[in-house]
C-alpha cells in the first residue's frame, strides 16, 4: 500500500517509517523543514515539505501523494516543558491534534483514502476512578486537571473526528508513556537525568498508575494497524502497568541513582502543578490486551522493567 505519514521525522515517525518500508509499504512522509528531506530519503520514504496548519499545502501534498492510508502522527512537544504550564507549552501541538487532523481528513477524503490512523494518548487520559487499568471502553477523565483541560479538549477532537469519518476506516491509537530513542526518557535526555540527578522526587504515595510503550513498539503496533487494524480505538502500552511508586525507585537504581525523595502533594503542586501531582497520584494505567487480540502485536519490550535495563 502507498502509505502517507504526517509527522514523518518525530521520534516515533523516524522508527514507523523504516518499519513501514520494511514491511513493503511506498511510503511518503510529510516533514514542516526543508533540512529533513535528507533525512527522510535515508528512512526510505519520498519527501513532501508542508505546513501541517496550512490546508491548501496539506491538501497538495495528499493529492500528489494519492495514498491509500494516512498516519496522523503530528506532535510539536517541546524538549522541555513546565507541568504547570501544559496548555501554554502544548499550544501548538493541541492546534496539530485539532486543526492539523481536520486538515488531514479533508485531504484523505477528497482522494478517498481507506484507512486514517491517528496518534491519541492513553498514558494518562483516563478516567480517575475505579480500577488501576483501563480498556478502551472505559472513558477519557471527565475533569482533568486546569493546567490540562486544553489538551484532553484536543486528543477528544483527534478522535471523534477520526473516529466520526464514516467514509474511512478510523483507527486511533492511545500510546503509553514513550520510552527509547528521540524520546525524553533514554539515557542523557532530560526524565532520565532529573531521576539521574535526584532531581524527580516521589509525589504523596506515589499512587498514579503509568503504562508505558517503548517508541519501537509503538512504531510495530502501527505497522499493524495499517496493515489490518479495524475501525476503533486501540491502546499501544507495556504488559505491565506500575505505579509510580514502583517504577521510579526501580529506574533509580538501573540509573545508579539515589533512592527518590517524598514530597507531599502540596509541596509536589507547588513545582509541578495540579497536573504534576494528579500524573504522580491519580492517573490509571492502560490494558493492552485488544491490541494484542486484533492487531496481532506483541511487545517486544513486554515490561518497562526489561525495557529501562536495556536502554
Amino acid at each position: 500500500m502507498k502509505v502517507f505519514v504526517a509527522g514523518a521525522t518525530g521520534a516515533i515517525g523516524k522508527q514507523l517509517v523504516p518499519r513501514l518500508v520494511a514491511a513493503g509499504h511506498e511510503v511518503v512522509g510529510m516533514t514542516s523543514k526543508e533540512s529533513n528531506r535528507a533525512l527522510l530519503d535515508e528512512l526510505g520514504a519520498t519527501p513532501v515539505v508542508a505546513d501541517a496548519l496550512d490546508p491548501d499545502q496539506v491538501a497538495e501534498a495528499v493529492d500528489r501523494a494519492r495514498p491509500d492510508v494516512i498516519v496522523h502522527q503530528l506532535t510539536a512537544i517541546p524538549g522541555r516543558f513546565d507541568p504547570r504550564h501544559l496548555d501554554r507549552d502544548f499550544a501548538l501541538t493541541n492546534r496539530l491534534r485539532t486543526e492539523g487532523t481536520d486538515h488531514l481528513l479533508s485531504a484523505g477524503q477528497a482522494m478517498g483514502v481507506r484507512r486514517f490512523v491517528a496518534q491519541s494518548v492513553g498514558a494518562w487520559s483516563y478516567v480517575r476512578s475505579g480500577g488501576p487499568v483501563k480498556s478502551e471502553e472505559d472513558p477519557l477523565d471527565p475533569a482533568p486537571a486546569r493546567e490540562m483541560r486544553e489538551l484532553l479538549a484536543a486528543i477528544r477532537h483527534l478522535e471523534q473526528a477520526v473516529l466520526g469519518a464514516r467514509w474511512t476506516e478510523g483507527i486511533v491509537l492511545r500510546y503509553g508513556a514513550f520510552y527509547g530513542p528521540g524520546t525524553s526518557m533514554a539515557p542523557g535526555e532530560e526524565s532520565f537525568e532529573l531521576v539521574r540527578r535526584h532531581r524527580f522526587p516521589l509525589v504523596g504515595d506515589g499512587g498514579g498508575v503509568w503504562s508505558f510503550i517503548h517508541i519501537a513498539d509503538a512504531a510495530e503496533a502501527t505497522v499493524a494497524a495499517v496493515a489490518h487494524g479495524s475501525r476503533g480505538v486501540y491502546n499501544v502500552v507495556d504488559d505491565e502497568p506500575a505505579a509510580v511508586a514502583e517504577w521510579l525507585p526501580a529506574l533509580a537504581k538501573e540509573l545508579g541513582a539515589k533512592k527518590p525523595m517524598r514530597v507531599p502533594r502540596f509541596i509536589g503542586r507547588l513545582f509541578a502543578g495540579e497536573a504534576g501531582v494528579v500524573m504522580m497520584t491519580d492517573i490509571r494505567g492502560a490494558s493492552n490486551a485488544k491490541a494484542k487480540r486484533e492487531l496481532a502485536w506483541r511487545p517486544a519490550h513486554p515490561s518497562w522493567r526489561q525495557g529501562f535495563a536495556a536502554a
